[in-house]
């Protein structure tokens, strides 16, 4: 058997030990404080399955933490060995046998015992768990080598971050760069359409109809070619080349009518 399912089954059996105490302990103070049985086993069914659920997350944090626990062995040279991390899993177990011997010397009820044998392993293993183990690994951290280690780590780390961040930002400036190329590679395409459609905003009135039905045609093209952002694209340019080949500032956008329910473009006129 590995070692990391060697510590994960003992872990588990210390953590259904720890469980099984913290029951005992309630159970006994609800029976002190005048409850009868019947009350009890309600409860406990009722909270039976929130009970569960947890113990399964618990027991879920705990397998992945066992498995990736301490395994900077520089930073952490006494609380990554295989001795101390069987110690630590194990400390339930090891309160509750230390606790059963001394309540089998010492006699009484039943109750008594079960008591001091649950006592015991909740207080052993919260001196061990919440104040013995973070002491040791902070005098760990405080050792020249281990302050040397993280510090080389760190430097690492931030140096890993930093060429994430560059090679994010080169990634999104070829982004940029191939996106500006498509729009100026789709713009010579475009021109031969939009001076066409420049050229149908100035129509006298007889040929409006017709202007309008060749501006159709042209924004269907222009919506199966590259969609929305290719027909606003032809829009842009057809505008451009009125003011500018027509020196005519205000000339009419009839262009976003014309196109209106073609693919999902839509006149502003209309929303």
């Amino acid at each position: 058997m590995s070692r990391q399912k060697t510590l994960k089954l003992i872990h588990l059996a210390g953590t259904v030990w720890f469980i099984l105490c913290l029951g005992c302990i309630s159970v006994l103070a609800l029976r002190q404080a005048g409850f009868r049985w019947w009350v009890i086993f309600s409860l406990s069914g009722h909270s039976a399955l929130v009970i569960f659920l947890l113990i399964s997350i618990y027991l879920f944090a705990i397998f992945r933490g066992v498995g990736r626990n301490q395994t900077i062995t520089i930073e952490h040279p006494l609380t990554s060995t295989d001795y101390y991390l069987m110690f630590y899993v194990a400390t339930p177990l090891l309160a509750g046998l230390t606790s059963n011997l001394a309540m089998l010397g010492g006699g009484g009820r039943l109750s008594l015992f079960a008591s001091g044998v649950a006592f015991g392993t909740l207080e052993t293993t919260f001196v061990v768990w919440i104040i013995v183990d973070p002491v040791i690994a902070s005098v760990e951290m405080l050792l020249p080598q281990s302050r040397k280690s993280r510090a080389v780590r760190l430097a690492r780390a931030k140096l890993e971050k930093e060429q994430k961040q560059r090679d994010r930002q080169l990634l999104l400036e070829r982004i940029l760069d191939r996106e500006k190329e498509d729009i100026q590679r789709r713009q010579r395409a475009l021109k031969p359409q939009a001076e066409k459609l420049a050229g149908l905003l100035i129509t006298d009135g007889a040929d409006f109809g017709k202007a309008e039905r060749q501006a159709v045609d042209i924004g269907v093209s222009a919506w199966q070619s590259g969609g929305l952002s290719c027909m606003q694209q032809l829009r842009d340019m057809t505008m451009d080349l009125c003011r500018k080949k027509y020196k005519d500032p205000t000339v009419v956008d009839y262009v976003s009518s014309w196109w209106d329910g073609i693919g999902s473009w839509r006149s502003p006129s209309l929303g």
